[in-house]
């Protein structure tokens, strides 16, 4: 079944992934160079993450995921490159091929 609460989680995933990793390049290049994006890219991807966790309880809730699903799914957002990952799982379970069970 196609939820529209899992599909915003993985349409949200991918872009928060990504403004993590730039995120880690500015702070990089605050400190190497007199580069500083920090302030921009840190509220991006704070505004993302924020969507991120608020997409992932409702997904949580709309389909019953057991709480290690949604535990897995919020320790993806906090790891560079997890929400690629995350994103991969959903697409996944949107087409129906999850391994996963939606209940437990």
């Amino acid at each position: 079944m196609k939820s529209s609460a899992v599909h915003r989680l993985r349409l949200v995933s991918g872009p928060e992934g990504l403004s993590f990793l730039l995120l880690l390049v500015c702070s990089v290049l605050k400190r190497t160079t007199s580069f500083n994006a920090v302030p921009v890219m840190g509220m991006v991807h704070g505004v993302l993450f924020i969507l991120y966790v608020v997409f992932l309880a409702l997904a949580a809730q709309q389909q019953r995921w057991p709480a290690k699903r949604s535990a897995l799914l919020f320790v993806l957002s906090v790891l560079p490159t997890g929400g690629f990952f995350a994103e991969r799982m959903l697409a996944k379970e949107e087409r129906g091929e999850s391994a996963v069970p939606a209940t437990a």
